[in-house]
């Protein structure tokens, strides 16, 4: 084990499977440029060559094709899109030819295709360039959705995915990019289908999604120096979520928040709620809570911006009311923050 960083976590996976696999490439819009994708596809062009990593023309839909193309003929390409917005711009691709194709052919063809694309808030960007959109591509029978929450998720992930005979989405945080974990150095696989607990707790379930497991671990902080036990899970896998693990907490601290990177109306946090009732209805003390995005377009002005998306205060009120303990106060705790980290693209 050592120390790495998400980024890092995600450049060693793809390098190791790369070295391991000739048949593994890299493509999509500024892969081979000197910023790299933030990095996570740092030296590939200079090890392997513009023929497995090279950069791409803004046609989302048709460079999506490309690679379904290729998985089916014996290659396993990993897409790569900049903003998980434009993303829908290869929806006629991923819902009618990539994720259905295995099933259409009998089983007789598989698509191991990889597609990473970026999520999550920076610099005021706005409704163009903030969603997660996870509950979309979820709905898609055949595709397997993931958001790795920690670096040695991020690498463990990405090798499972691309030695996936299945099409997988893996969605990353731009905010997890500077995290920084315990990363085994050999290669090695993650499941793509289980949930997993952060922490451990009694009194309450918090299962998060991508950067909300940060807000969560920090809440439960929080809440310990007031006695209150949380348990955090990182519902890691968002096409596969009925899992046991999730049940057993539930049914064991008796109370539940689902804190989800997303809108809430029709999203992930409502059916796994769903689940959560089917399974524990009997158990539950109270109504499970569900936190995510405001339900309007992402404003651009950082303090609209910052009502926009929950955090660790949010989770810490919705609790203690639940709980019916006394509000916490939070005026000397120091939520996170990017100004000071993040510059822009440029």
């Amino acid at each position: 084990m050592r120390t790495l960083s998400y980024r890092d976590a995600i450049n060693e996976a793809l390098v190791q499977e790369m070295r391991r696999d000739d048949t593994v490439f890299v493509y999509g819009i500024d892969v081979a440029d000197h910023k790299s994708i933030f990095g996570t596809t740092k030296g590939i062009l200079k090890e392997f060559g513009s023929e497995r990593c090279f950069n791409t023309p803004l046609a989302e839909d048709a460079m999506t094709g490309v690679g379904l193309g290729a998985a089916i003929n014996g290659l396993r390409p990993v897409h790569v899109h900049m903003r998980v917005d434009f993303l829908m711009l290869a929806m006629n691709q991923l819902a009618n030819m990539v994720s259905s194709y295995h099933y259409g052919s009998n089983g007789k063809i598989s698509v191991p295709m990889v597609i990473r694309a970026i999520i999550g808030r920076g610099w005021g960007q706005a409704w163009q360039h903030s969603k997660s959109l996870q509950s979309v591509f979820a709905h898609l029978p055949g595709l397997i959705v993931v958001m790795p929450a920690t670096p040695e998720e991020a690498k463990g992930m990405t090798i499972s995915a691309i030695r996936n005979e299945n099409p997988v989405l893996i969605l990353e945080h731009r905010w997890l990019y500077d995290a920084e974990g315990d990363v085994p150095e050999e290669s090695y696989k993650t499941s793509l289908y289980d949930a997993k607990i952060l922490r451990r707790g009694k009194d309450i379930t918090i299962v998060a999604t991508s950067w909300m497991n940060v807000e969560a671990m920090y809440a439960a902080n929080i809440l310990a120096k007031h006695d209150i036990s949380a348990e955090v899970i990182n519902a890691r896998n968002i096409s596969h979520s009925h899992d046991a693990l999730i049940i057993d907490s539930v049914n064991k601290t008796r109370q539940c928040v689902i804190a989800d990177n997303d809108w809430l109306y029709c999203g992930f946090s409502a059916e796994l709620a769903s689940f959560i009732y089917h399974e524990c209805f009997g158990e539950l003390l109270s109504p499970i809570s569900r936190i995510g995005f405001a339900e309007v377009p992402c404003p651009c002005t950082r303090s609209l911006e910052n009502e926009f998306y929950p955090n660790a205060a949010n989770l810490v009120n919705e609790i203690t009311d639940k709980l019916q303990v006394d509000t916490i106060d939070l005026s000397d705790e120091n939520f996170y923050s990017y100004e000071n980290k993040f510059r822009g693209p440029f």
